[in-house]
């Protein structure tokens, strides 16, 4: 049987992997972007000089022809699926047993008037790191056009070799339709700490032509006009499913799959940032454009291609990031504009640079969510309390096992107690159990325990 996957993200790289753990099976991946599969995480550091793209590469290039796993470059432009063939712009043809959709994402454009012009672009794909070089020397000044976390890393990649940077957000403070008001507003000082500029309430209007194609200058909704010599467009991506528009694949603004990655056509699957899944879990979205969810559903689909049905369970939400050097982890139910039965403790240091949050249920008092700015929590010991449910001062009395590098920074177990303690009138004690040893027996052991 012959397994061919579109495209060479995580997504598909996974599937391609576990298919040859389970199976024997002819696997050919396809990829006009790179030779080879790269981390695409780790495409700001190249710009930074802290990494070399061959760095980024997790297998070796000889890796591939030892686990007989056929990498084909090349720009598919249409398929074929009553005849099971895929079309490249150059004549190749393919035929397929069965198929695999994992095409990534694109960055979104709003028809603004100069989109196409050199010098813009978004920071998704290999091509886009290489634009962004090829324009940075002598660049005097660059635009990023819309908030989030994409537009951070650019913000820095740019802040790392002292080229000034300029923020065009929509919305009246930093990525504030995800990030609650006390942690949106950190994003903001930490910004403007760093000498970025940051316009909020703005909106890109145009982009200007130089007479040769290339932008020089956006002009805002405001009439403001921006020199620069860089557009960066970070408002978001799409799933990446322009060429399938029109074929008898069923899709939405994603491709259309069930809970086993299955499309609307037989051996037809999809996995990763292209998918809309058709009954997403409860708390989970029907598209999801992160890592790790790529990296799952690659597994998943490899199971379900090579006859082994699973389902996907991409479990319970949880991101990463950093706002430049604040790192930031979520976990959880945590909404920038919550509910009414989400209660929150937070807390956050004087320094303005660190944040604890913790979300329950205001009833049942179960714990919900966290959300951390700046401090580090098990990922494992938060996944636990939530999906177990365990009480709020249950929770508080623990904080010490959720500390992710207590022998390397300081805690604040004790300022969310006390904070929790002077909210609720409780008199709450932090139990001893700590660090590494203490998270090890919790998760071995029952809440209970």
């Amino acid at each position: 049987m012959h397994v061919v996957i579109l495209g060479n993200g995580i997504a598909g790289i996974t599937a391609a992997r576990f298919i040859r753990k389970l199976s024997d099976h002819d696997i050919t991946v396809i990829s006009a972007e790179t030779d080879h599969f790269f981390s695409r995480t780790a495409l700001m550091y190249i710009y930074m000089g802290h990494m070399r793209y061959e760095d980024t590469k997790p297998y070796e290039d000889w890796f591939w022809d030892k686990n007989r796993i056929k990498l084909l470059n090349a720009y598919i432009e249409r398929i074929d699926f009553d005849a099971k063939t895929l079309f490249g712009s150059q004549g190749e043809e393919l035929v397929y047993d069965k198929l695999l959709l994992a095409t990534g994402s694109a960055p979104n454009k709003f028809g603004w008037p100069g989109q196409n012009l050199k010098g813009v672009s978004g920071l998704y794909s290999y091509q886009d790191l290489q634009n962004m070089e090829h324009f940075s020397e002598g660049l005097q000044r660059a635009v990023i056009v819309g908030g989030g976390l994409i537009g951070m890393e650019m913000a820095e990649m740019f802040h790392s070799r002292h080229i000034p940077v300029t923020f065009l957000v929509r919305e009246d403070s930093y990525w504030n339709m995800v990030l609650p008001p006390e942690e949106s507003a950190m994003a903001n000082r930490h910004i403007l700490e760093n000498g970025i500029g940051l316009r909020l309430s703005t909106e890109l209007k145009e982009i200007v032509d130089d007479g040769q194609g290339r932008a020089c200058a956006v002009i805002t909704n405001t009439g403001e006009r921006i020199e620069c010599g860089y557009v960066g467009l970070t408002a978001g991506v799409h799933p990446n499913i322009g060429f399938l528009k029109g074929t008898s694949l069923e899709t939405g603004r994603g491709i259309l799959a069930n809970e086993y990655l299955e499309t609307n056509i037989p051996d037809v699957y999809a996995a990763g940032d292209c998918v809309q899944l058709r009954e997403p879990q409860p708390g989970r979205r029907p598209i999801e454009a992160v890592w790790y969810t790529g990296r799952m559903a690659g597994e998943t689909a490899a199971y379900n291609i090579c006859g082994h049905q699973v389902p996907y369970d991409p479990g319970i939400w949880f991101n990463s990031a950093k706002f430049i050097d604040i790192e930031y982890q979520v976990y959880g139910d945590l909404q920038a504009q919550p509910p009414e039965n989400h209660v929150s403790i937070y807390w956050e240091h004087p320094d303005g640079r660190k944040s604890i949050r913790l979300v329950y249920d205001r009833e049942e008092g179960h714990v919900l969510g966290f959300n951390l700015m700046g401090v580090r929590y098990r990922h494992e010991v938060c996944e636990k309390w939530i999906r177990e449910k365990a009480h709020i001062e249950a929770v508080l009395q623990d904080l010490g096992i959720a500390n992710f590098d207590p022998e390397f920074y300081k805690e604040y177990d004790d300022e969310v107690v006390r904070l929790y303690n002077q909210q609720s009138g409780r008199n709450l004690q932090l139990k001893k159990r700590r660090g590494l040893a203490g998270a090890l027996r919790f998760l071995r052991n029952p809440l209970s325990a």
